[in-house]
């Protein structure tokens, strides 16, 4: 069983997944990486999350920022939202993207590029830190 599954929606995103398994790897969760665009591939996305026996998500995305809401549709278990910055709106759309979540899909969100601290959340949410 794996601690935390950080999921990024694109290779892009690869420097805030950096942080986000630098501060696990401080607390000695386990954790598991996937690149996975919730609009590229979201078939993909569900089997995943459906087959992951991750006891928290980390959603890490820009724009339109879906990934952490269809993480959350898909899952009873926490999700944590990591905005990305973009060009034009310095992650604000994705920030709102991730907060705005409906009834009965909570996302939990952390800062813009706040990778650190949605490992710092994930441990707490553990009973670890």
């Amino acid at each position: 069983m794996v601690d935390v599954a950080v999921i990024a929606g694109s290779q892009s995103d690869e420097a805030i997944v950096r942080k986000v398994c630098a501060t696990l790897d401080e607390y000695g969760l386990s954790y598991e990486e996937k690149v996975i665009s919730a609009h590229r591939d979201p078939e993909l996305l569900v089997e995943y999350v459906k087959a992951s026996d991750a006891k928290v998500f980390i959603g890490i995305a820009g724009m339109s920022a879906a990934l952490p809401g269809v993480i959350a549709s898909k899952t009873k278990r926490p999700v944590i939202g990591v905005p990305v910055a973009g060009k034009q709106m310095g992650g604000l759309d994705s920030l709102l993207s991730i907060v705005q979540m409906p009834k009965g899909v909570p996302v939990a969100c952390v800062a813009v590029d706040g990778g650190e601290n949605a490992a710092h959340l994930a441990a707490r949410i553990l009973g670890v830190a």
